[in-house]
C-alpha cells in the first residue's frame, strides 16, 4: 500500500478544501446557532460531484474509490463536520439506489440524487431497533403490484427536508430476523408519511433530525432495492462505507481543532512566555497529533481494504470507526482544554467541533457494537492474517 496520495487525490483534496473554505467555513457557526440546513450549499457540493462521490458514473456519480471519498470528506469536515456528515449519509443512500435499484430507478432517481437535485435520507433505526437492526418492525405488506409500508423510524438525518427516502422494512415474518428485511426507495412526500418535530440535539445542528411515521404508504414493486430479503445485506454493505465516512468526518473535525490549538499556543502568553513554550503543553500537542495521524492511517487502510473487496473489510472498517471516532473526539476535547475558558465559548469553534464529533461514537453502529464485531472475528480461528 502506497501511503502517498496520487495526483488525482491531491486534486480532489484541493478542490474540496477550496469549496469548504469558500462555501462552508464562513457560515458553519451561523448554521449551528440558527439550526440552518444549508440545502443550497449542499446542492453546490452536488454540482462539484460531492453528492455522488462513489456512485457509478453511469448513474451520474463520480465513480471514485472509498479512499478518494475519504480524502474529499475530510476536507469538507474541517469546515463543518455536521454538514459533511449529512453529505456522506446522502452519498450512502445514493449509492444504494444506484447499485441495487431497478433499471428504471437507476435511470430516474439515482442521477438526480447524485447531482444533489434530490437529497436523500436513510431510514434504518427504529424506536425499538437501534443496534439490533435485524429486529426492526416496520412492515412492508404486499398489495397488488406493490407494498404498503407501516411503522416508524427515528433519528433520521435530513427528514422533512429531503426528497427521497431509502427505507428498510420487514417483508418476512417477525421471527425471520435479518433475512426478512427488504429495502425500498420512495418519494419523501408520499401519502401516509408523517414527520415528527425537529429533535433538539447536542450537536449536528446544521441538519434536521426527525422521526418518520409510515401509515400504510404505497410503494411499487419497482422501487424495491434488490430482491425480497436483501435489505439487511444491503444495509450492512452500506454501513461498511458509512462507518468510514463518519470516521473521516471525525478526522476533519480533529484536524481543524488541532491546528487551531497550535495557533492559539503561539498567540497566547502566560507567566511571561507563549503557551508554545511550556513543555507540558508541547507533549499534549504531540499526543494529539500522533493519535490523529494514527486514526487517519487506520481509516485509509480500511478504505483500501474495502476498495480491494477484501474479505476482512468489515473488520477493518469497524476497527477504523471505533478508533478514529474515539481518538478524534479526544483530540477536540484536548484542543478545547488548551484554549482554557475561551474554548468553552462560541466565539471559538472548539465547542462546536466537540459537540458535532460526539455523536460519531454512537451512529453507524455504536463503538460498543464495533467492539463486538472486532472481538467476535478475532476470537475465530485463522484470523491472524486479518490483523497483520
Amino acid at each position: 500500500m502506497d501511503f502517498n496520495l496520487t495526483d488525482d487525490q491531491q486534486a480532489f483534496r484541493q478542490a474540496a478544501c477550496a469549496f469548504a473554505a469558500k462555501a462552508m467555513a464562513p457560515e458553519a457557526a451561523r448554521w449551528d446557532i440558527d439550526h440552518v440546513f444549508p440545502v443550497d450549499v449542499i446542492r453546490e457540493a452536488g454540482a462539484m460531484g460531492f453528492c455522488g462521490i462513489y456512485t457509478p458514473e453511469a448513474q451520474g456519480g463520480m465513480g471514485l474509490s472509498r479512499m478518494d471519498t475519504s480524502v474529499i470528506v475530510e476536507e469538507l469536515a474541517r469546515a463543518c463536520p455536521s454538514t459533511a456528515a449529512f453529505i456522506t449519509i446522502h452519498n450512502m443512500a445514493t449509492w444504494m439506489v444506484a447499485l441495487f435499484g431497478t433499471e428504471s430507478v437507476k435511470d430516474t432517481i439515482a442521477p438526480r440524487m447524485a447531482s444533489g437535485e434530490w437529497l436523500g435520507s436513510y431510514c434504518l433505526t427504529e424506536p425499538g431497533a437501534g443496534s439490533d437492526a435485524g429486529n426492526l418492525r416496520t412492515k412492508a405488506v404486499r398489495d397488488g403490484e406493490g407494498y404498503r409500508i407501516s411503522g416508524s423510524k427515528v433519528f433520521i438525518s435530513g427528514a422533512g427536508e429531503t426528497q427521497v427516502l431509502v427505507v428498510m422494512a420487514r417483508t418476512g415474518a417477525q421471527d425471520s430476523g435479518a433475512k426478512g428485511v427488504s429495502a425500498f426507495v420512495l418519494p419523501a412526500d408520499s401519502d401516509g408519511i408523517h414527520y415528527g418535530k425537529n429533535e433538539e440535539k447536542m450537536g449536528w445542528h446544521s441538519q434536521p433530525t426527525r422521526q418518520i411515521t409510515f401509515d400504510n404508504v404505497y410503494v411499487p414493486s419497482g422501487n424495491r432495492l434488490g430482491d425480497e430479503g436483501d435489505g439487511f445485506r444491503i444495509a450492512m454493505k452500506g454501513l461498511d462505507g458509512g462507518r468510514l465516512n463518519i470516521a473521516t468526518c471525525s478526522l476533519g473535525g480533529a484536524q481543524a481543532a488541532l491546528l487551531r490549538a497550535r495557533d492559539y499556543m503561539h498567540e497566547r502568553s502566560q507567566f511571561g512566555q507563549s503557551l508554545a513554550g511550556f513543555q507540558a503543553l508541547q507533549f499534549k500537542l504531540a499526543d494529539m497529533a500522533t493519535n490523529l495521524v494514527a486514526a487517519r492511517q487506520m481509516v485509509r487502510l480500511a478504505a483500501f481494504r474495502l476498495d480491494q473487496g477484501d474479505a476482512e473489510a468489515t473488520l477493518h472498517c469497524a476497527m477504523a470507526k471505533r478508533f478514529a471516532t474515539d481518538a478524534c473526539f479526544e483530540v477536540c476535547n484536548e484542543a478545547l482544554q488548551l484554549h482554557g475558558g475561551y474554548g468553552y465559548i462560541r466565539e471559538y469553534p472548539l465547542e462546536r467541533y466537540l459537540r458535532d464529533l460526539r455523536v460519531h461514537q454512537i451512529l453507524e453502529g455504536t463503538n460498543e457494537i464495533m467492539r463486538l464485531i472486532i472481538a467476535r472475528r478475532v476470537l475465530e480461528a485463522g484470523v491472524a492474517e486479518a490483523i497483520q
